[in-house]
């Protein structure tokens, strides 16, 4: 069987198993689903899989491939009620899982972790996520979608959503880290400098995992502050001395070794107690870290902070590793404006979620199709990659059955870009705003 085939076998046997126990994905286990109708509880996950940016009428005569019969949009909206969104983040795991190749870098899974702001429907009731307008501008409502993305699968691991005044990306980092305290496979978390924490650092070390996250070049608002480091390339190895206890012995200590930092009772630290007992002696956890300077361009370096080993992992690696970071950065750009994690179907919270992990896995599920199809690059001036744009309507279609999978790698590989090695485009930022449904293209 082609692999297109098998990956649509598992996702189809991930939805009948959820969909099988009542319990876990319906809102009211004994009572919805158990007539007959023209949705099924299984129609209403594929549906939701493989919808675009169009109104919902147009979603629904799509997926029942325009029969007379279509359901309504309140039939849909009714049935969509009766699944938990809990139910599609279970199946978003369970396929994940299911489709876990590990692929590894020198022996380690990468995974990469950041965090992209999602628009929703504006819900002024909706006080954790609204936003009200200041200084004229629109309010809107916002969700923060936290992620662990493994940068050699190309595929999302985990995600941890959380509402604007919820919103704590440290928090995030850490619980998906956790999920991977069993793994069989030893994991490099990376992260940009907005995860630069000694408390983010020190959870990874005591999961036995490794972790290489950029930290900021400011002197004073860096773990490197106050450290007399040399100009321009560097990589040395340090014993940070933490403490929250600011006894005069402390106090002491820290004069003679810039090593020592005092943790304040309110900054998040979990390795060490909030308050000791008067007369006892102060607690000190020991956090080794390596600091590497490394030079991006002529006049452009980056700091990194790791626990990687030198004798394995040289400043070129380390280099390496962090300019493969930027792939987390690309794929939620894929996620939002291919997949379409920028239009909704629904106001409320609970279907907004539905949609949410059905894009990512989605996105899961057409990478892992478009990094299984093989690329002839023989007799031509550039390497090439394939359309992902057009490998996410492909395999929308394919999930719909109405491409066969021996047809599918066909199809994917005869849409191809090239790949132009060594340019470099400044970014360019604006403003998104939303764009409803009465003006979109049909």
């Amino acid at each position: 069987m082609k692999y297109a085939g098998r990956l649509r076998k598992i996702l189809m046997r991930s939805i009948e198993r959820i969909c099988n126990n009542p319990q876990e994905c319906f809102v009211s286990p004994d009572k919805n689903f158990t007539r007959s109708g023209k949705f099924t509880a299984q129609d209403i996950f594929k549906c939701i899989l493989t919808m675009e940016g169009t109104a919902l009428s147009h979603e629904l005569l799509n997926y029942f491939d325009f029969r007379t019969d279509t359901p309504t949009k309140s039939a849909f909206v009714q049935a969509r009620a009766k699944i938990k969104a809990s139910a599609f983040e279970t199946l978003f795991y369970d396929f994940a899982d299911s489709s876990n190749e590990n692929k590894l870098f020198m022996g380690y899974r990468l995974l990469a972790g950041d965090g992209s702001d999602v628009h929703i429907p504006t819900n002024p009731l909706d006080e954790r996520s609204f936003h009200p307008n200041t200084n004229g501008a629109k309010s809107y409502n916002l969700l923060h979608l936290n992620a662990l993305y493994d940068l050699v699968a190309h595929t999302y691991t985990d995600a941890v959503i959380q509402k604007r005044l919820d919103w704590n990306e440290h928090r995030a980092f850490i619980e998906m880290t956790k999920h991977h305290l069993n793994d069989t496979v030893p994991v490099i978390f990376i992260a940009d400098r907005g995860y630069e924490s000694y408390n983010n650092m020190a959870h990874i070390i005591e999961e036995k995992n490794k972790f290489l996250i950029r930290i900021r070049s400011s002197k004073n608002s860096s773990i490197i502050s106050g450290l007399d480091l040399p100009d321009g390339e560097f990589d040395i190895s340090l014993t940070y001395k933490l403490v929250r206890k600011r006894t005069n012995e402390i106090k002491n200590m820290k004069k003679s070794d810039k090593l020592v930092r005092m943790i304040s009772s309110s900054a998040t630290f979990d390795f060490l107690p909030l308050k000791t007992e008067k007369g006892t002696p102060a607690v000190i956890y020991e956090l080794p870290v390596r600091i590497v300077r490394i030079q991006i361009t002529d006049n452009t370096y980056e700091i990194i902070a790791t626990n990687l080993p030198v004798h394995e992992f040289s400043a070129d690696i380390i280099k390496q590793l962090y300019a493969m970071r930027w792939g987390i950065e690309t794929s939620f750009r894929d996620l939002k404006y291919t997949i379409g994690l920028l239009h909704f179907h629904a106001k409320k919270e609970e279907s907004i979620l539905q949609e949410i992990w059905s894009r990512m896995l989605l996105y899961n599920f057409s990478e892992l199709i478009a990094s299984h199809t093989p690329i002839k690059n023989e007799n031509r001036k550039h390497p090439y990659r394939i359309n992902f744009s057009q490998a996410v309507h492909i395999c929308r279609n394919f999930l719909l059955r109405r491409i066969s999978p021996s047809n599918v790698e066909v199809l994917v590989a005869a849409h191809i870009l090239p790949v132009r090695l060594g340019q470099n485009h400044p970014r360019v930022l604006s403003k998104k705003h939303t764009a409803y449904f009465i003006y979109r293209i049909a």
